[in-house]
């Protein structure tokens, strides 16, 4: 059972999913992975979505013959797994296996409004 969190901010999280089908089909590898990235900020706060994001980021790592990503969103996989449910995110991060994980980066207002308006439902 998802909770009230992850259903009010799964609407964005699978927008953002949907556009990174798109931009695959279209062979846009950097754009699928911006757009996975833009899923990850919004949907961290809920273990459920973490957890799918980084499986996907995974996922696109394996199709990109990216060991760095995969082996990164392994290890994430893990943290957004066992950490997550804690509180344990870091605000903004976009998840890659390019930045820290444990970096707090700044949200775009776009983002940020969307997490806010999941909280207030």
């Amino acid at each position: 059972m998802l909770d009230k969190f992850t259903k009010n901010v799964m609407p964005y999280v699978d927008e953002e999913l949907l556009l990174a089908r798109k931009a695959k089909e279209l062979g846009l590898v950097k754009l699928e992975f911006q757009h996975l990235e833009n899923a990850h900020v919004i949907g961290q706060e809920s273990t459920f979505l973490h957890v799918k994001v980084h499986g996907l980021m995974l996922f696109w790592g394996y199709r990109n013959n990216s060991i760095k990503e995969v082996l990164g969103q392994a290890l994430r996989i893990i943290g957004a797994a066992t950490k997550t449910a804690m509180g344990l995110v870091p605000q903004g991060n976009t998840g890659g296996a390019n930045v820290s994980p444990f970096k707090v980066m700044e949200i775009k207002p776009k983002h940020q409004n969307m997490i806010n308006l999941a909280k207030r439902s």
